[in-house]
């Protein structure tokens, strides 16, 4: 399978597993992203939802299995993908600031021996208004609420200019309105041709924020377009019939072609 573009795929996931210890987490996982698409990842709590972008990024190394960006591995090209990772992993009492923070994002780009300047301020204070937050520029961190710390994350990965933007449930937390500001800023990203792979918890939410879903429980049940593979039979198969919101069904539903029901 190739992109929509026709290239090489953003993401290819081959027969990946990932354990910590003797407990598998994620096992024996398929999974193809095109370029240029807004994809959710949903499953029930513990389903290996986190691990799978962690194993993407590098961050955790899989017993098994292969992870290529654009057809090449993770570490040849890092500077190609941005991540987002949930607000409880980050120690909002270190001293900084919001724009130093936001500037961080362009610490890759820049090399060993270059510090960020008025170029790398200006793209910061420019992705502090595109999320609404250019107002705390100066404030520190720890003075931030919950949707507050959800836009400087966003902020951050905007000016990596990343082709890909791995995010962990940046919707978690967050009122309504910041809520509707990530997804429309996710919109625009996908519009621009950028890959937004999200982990999400709302399945209410997923026709409508999505055009591409996989549904994982420590196995992909199903990935592809939203309006193909989110459907009862899926989801029952993802939560073992604990769901309480299923998709209008229509008799006869199946996984697609090649897809592990597992």
């Amino acid at each position: 399978m190739t992109s929509v573009s026709g290239m090489a795929p953003a993401i290819k996931v081959e027969d990946l597993t990932v354990a910590y210890g003797e407990r598998p987490v994620l096992w024996d996982v398929d999974m193809e992203v095109p370029a240029g698409i807004l994809m959710a990842i949903v499953g029930p709590n513990g389903a290996g939802k986190t691990s799978l972008i962690k194993a993407v990024t590098g961050l955790v190394r899989p017993v098994a299995g292969y992870v290529a960006i654009f057809g090449k591995p993770y570490r040849e090209q890092r500077p190609l993908v941005g991540y987002v990772p949930q607000r409880n992993s980050v120690d909002w009492d270190f001293p900084t600031t919001v724009l130093d923070v936001v500037m961080m994002g362009r610490y890759g780009g820049l090399g060993w021996f270059r510090r960020p300047g008025a170029t790398e301020r200006a793209l910061a204070l420019e992705a502090l208004e595109k999320v609404g937050i250019a107002e705390l520029k100066g404030r520190q961190i720890s003075q931030l609420s919950g949707g507050q710390q959800q836009r400087l994350f966003l902020a951050r990965a905007i000016v990596q200019d990343a082709r890909i933007y791995l995010m962990d449930e940046p919707f978690q937390g967050v009122d309504a309105t910041t809520e509707r500001a990530i997804v429309t800023l996710l919109k625009e990203m996908r519009a621009r041709g950028k890959t937004v792979v999200v982990v999400h918890h709302d399945l209410q939410t997923v026709p409508e924020y999505f055009d591409w879903v996989t549904l994982l429980n420590v196995r992909c049940v199903a990935s592809g377009p939203v309006d193909r593979v989110f459907n009862d039979r899926n989801l029952r198969l993802t939560y073992g019939g604990r769901v309480s919101y299923l998709t209008h069904h229509t008799p006869g539903d199946t996984l697609a072609d090649g897809e592990d029901g597992g």
